[in-house]
């Protein structure tokens, strides 16, 4: 019997890109302020267009990565929200 280990792949990735992206939306708000939303555009749509071109299992990887970088624009105008709300601390420096 052989294993099918893209799902496991899969489901790990998910994980780690659901896991990194929290941490990194809250420290580029804190950072650079939800402005940096381009960024983020643009490396999701690259990743997006990557995943078109490439097959397998990278692809999908791609997809997820792109598919996280654009639901972080979203994510860092929620996170601006909270900052205004003092749910989160406000950078001392920003005016």
């Amino acid at each position: 019997m052989e294993l099918n280990w893209e799902g496991v792949v899969v489901g790990a990735a998910s994980l780690l890109v659901i896991g990194a992206f929290h941490p990194l939306v809250i420290w580029c708000e804190y950072r650079f302020t939800q402005r940096i939303w381009p960024v983020f555009l643009i490396a999701g749509l690259l990743c997006l267009l990557a995943a078109l071109l490439i097959q397998g299992i990278l692809s999908i990887l791609l997809g997820l990565l792109g598919a996280g970088c654009l639901w972080s624009i979203r994510e860092l105008k929620e996170q601006a929200e909270r900052v205004e709300r003092g749910w989160f601390p406000k950078n001392p420096k920003r005016k």
